[in-house]
């Protein structure tokens, strides 16, 4: 249809129906608790924490990999939310642990960001890869240490991942949790053998970059011998 040689009239019907069709997808039929959609119902289930539902509805036959708006999983909303039984379910199910959201983030970046370190070591266990990025070019060891998330940096280091390897900017996890003023990640790195003389693509080593924060006590405890 010519909205130019249809008239005002026209074109205002039809810029409506654009918009509703725009908009419905995006809203109910994604998220709504009450629409029929199996799949939908399955995200709800997630992000509300139902296991029931999340189970009822996978046995009836919804995808494991169906997706809200933003690109996340039934999985990704349970592994947020560090949900151990839901990611079991969605495992279970035929979800694959690697399928991130829109935003490129997997439920392993999920987990780690939230501190969920059950969620991270079944998750693992699932094969999980540590080495995807999201869209900040962010691995999930990066989000744990930046959250100051010990448990989950030690889940994720028992997985292979070297405590010394320089991610974006050559930054290493430790310069990440000391740029972030995370003593309790700091201390687990240097047990775990984090080399302190290391320096990133400015020059700047571990301490140094939590002076430049203004985390003296933790560049103090990474100096200390």
């Amino acid at each position: 249809m010519s909205v130019a040689r249809t008239g005002p009239r026209a074109a205002a019907l039809c810029s409506g129906l654009i918009a509703l069709a725009l908009v419905v997808p995006l809203g109910a039929a994604a998220q709504a608790p009450s629409n029929p959609s199996l799949n939908a119902q399955l995200l709800v289930g997630a992000r509300q924490g139902d296991l029931a539902q999340v189970e009822r509805v996978l046995a009836a036959g919804a995808a494991p990999a169906s997706r809200n708006r933003l690109g996340k999983t039934a999985l990704i909303l349970a592994a947020e939310k560090g949900n151990l039984a839901i990611v079991e379910a969605m495992i279970k199910g035929g979800a694959d642990v690697d399928q991130a959201s829109l935003e490129g983030v997997t439920p392993l970046m999920a987990a780690s960001y939230a501190g969920a370190e059950p969620v991270v070591k079944r998750l693992l266990e699932a094969g999980a890869k540590t080495d995807a990025r999201d869209r900040m070019n962010k691995p999930a060891m990066v989000y744990a240490a930046g959250q100051g998330h010990a448990a989950a940096i030690d889940a994720l280091l028992a997985s292979g991942i070297d405590v010394d390897l320089a991610y974006e900017h050559g930054l290493t996890a430790l310069m990440w949790a000391a740029g972030q003023g995370q003593a309790d990640a700091v201390r687990l790195l240097l047990a775990r053998g984090a080399k302190r003389d290391l320096r990133d693509d400015r020059g700047l080593t571990a301490a140094e970059i939590a002076r430049q924060t203004h985390h003296v006590d933790v560049a103090e405890a990474i100096a200390r011998p």
